[in-house]
């Protein structure tokens, strides 16, 4: 293949130069849609699938796909924040319907089952975009020290390493050497579909419950030294320990799984569920000092909480506005970030997971602590300092695997 060259969905080869030619799904969905016609079943999905496989970029070897859910953060972000400077009208309307605008795609994922990059990529470019801004925009002006650089710049490494870390194995499960191939050959079937978002869903998505657990396990009558039962998960075929649990989106078992991170698009385990917490602290205190140091900046004189509502001269000059329409972007992410953390450190203060708050919630098992923020379930919950404890040692000793956790 030449760099402009690659084989398409349908593993027939295609030229770069070819991408608007043989739309025939797209020429029926457009004339349907000039004549009032409904579409038929699928062609939406046909069309979102075939822009998807041609969306790529000239490589050795042949072109490269590029990942569509990566596309709308890095151009629309930059995008929509120099218009949002432009005004305080825009700059309100701009700021109110992003969020709004993240949560119905994360809803329509959720919807679908799929796994998808966007909110990875929205959260990396979104730090890399405002740490530009502020080097730009806010430094030059001679208010911030080098020190104070320094700091945030540290923070902000910190940050990505414990990111880096939580992307790691969350504690999967080991599977049998037949379902592996049958994982891979229902994830090769998903790719060569071309998911719109260039994500997979596997097979083990196809038999759940609106409470995300997937259908088909049979509770055993063996019991742990706690007395807590396990689980025979059909799907990975193994019989998974006490509070591990089956992943919809990922198709795998994870040991003390407490959810599916989207910003992190991966499980929230036993062994990555402290560098979670971590980077999640990190995000927060890298991302209220940048916040502070860009209002002292830009509006001095006045407390940070004042000056995000009350900065008379933020308008004043474009430079300004931009950093002070940053903020407010910042300020929205931050709070959002906030709830989450808060949410896990109550859940870690009574031993809970999500998920088995999501399924004493479902069988009526559990209390509803703190205006609804936790819920205690009792199973676990053996005080605070022991709580604590606990959590600080996951993954200090990897579990050895026993005759059980095969079959």
């Amino acid at each position: 293949l030449c760099c402009c060259e690659y084989v398409d969905r349908r593993g027939e080869r295609n030229h770069l130069a070819a991408c608007c030619c043989d739309c025939q799904d797209l020429d029926e969905g457009c004339e349907r849609w000039l004549t009032g016609k409904s579409l038929p079943s699928g062609t939406l999905e046909r069309i979102v699938d075939t822009v998807a496989d041609r969306v790529r970029v000239p490589w050795f070897a042949g072109a490269v796909k590029i990942n569509i859910s990566l596309v709308p953060p890095l151009v629309l972000l930059p995008v929509f924040l120099h218009v949002a400077a432009l005004h305080f009208l825009l700059g309100l309307l701009i700021l109110t319907s992003l969020p709004v605008v993240v949560l119905w795609y994360y809803y329509l994922t959720h919807r679908r089952k799929e796994r998808t990059l966007f909110f990875l990529s929205l959260g990396l470019f979104s730090l890399g975009y405002m740490y530009y801004v502020f080097l730009q925009e806010v430094v030059p002006r001679g208010h911030v020290e080098y020190s104070q650089v320094v700091a945030l710049t540290c923070g902000l490494i910190l940050m990505l390493a414990a990111l880096s870390r939580a992307k790691k194995d969350p504690g999967y499960l080991p599977i049998s050497s037949s379902s592996k191939r049958s994982l891979h050959q229902l994830l090769s079937n998903k790719s060569d579909k071309g998911s719109s978002n260039g994500v997979t869903t596997s097979g083990a998505a196809s038999s759940r419950d609106v409470n995300g657990e997937a259908k088909g396990y049979c509770r055993m009558s063996a019991e742990e030294p706690e007395g807590v039962k396990k689980d025979w998960c059909t799907k990975c075929q193994l019989v998974r320990p006490a509070r591990a649990g089956h992943c919809r989106l990922c198709g795998r078992c994870v040991r003390r799984l407490d959810h599916h991170c989207v910003w992190i698009n991966s499980c929230v385990g036993e062994w990555n569920h402290q560098a979670f917490i971590l980077a999640l602290s990190f995000f927060m205190l890298t991302a209220v000092y940048g916040i502070t140091l860009t209002l002292h900046t830009i509006c001095k004189g006045r407390t940070p909480f004042v000056a995000l509502f009350y900065c008379p001269g933020a308008y004043s000059d474009y430079s300004s506005a931009l950093s002070f329409t940053c903020v407010w972007y910042c300020a929205i992410v931050t709070t959002g970030m906030g709830y989450i953390l808060l949410i896990q450190l109550l859940n870690i203060s009574y031993n809970v997971t999500e998920r088995e708050a999501r399924l004493a919630l479902r069988d009526n098992t559990g209390r509803r602590l703190l205006g609804g923020l936790v819920i205690d379930t009792g199973q676990y919950n053996r005080g605070f300092l022991c709580n604590w404890g606990h959590f600080l040692s996951l993954g200090s000793s990897p579990p050895q695997r026993s005759a059980e956790d095969i079959v």
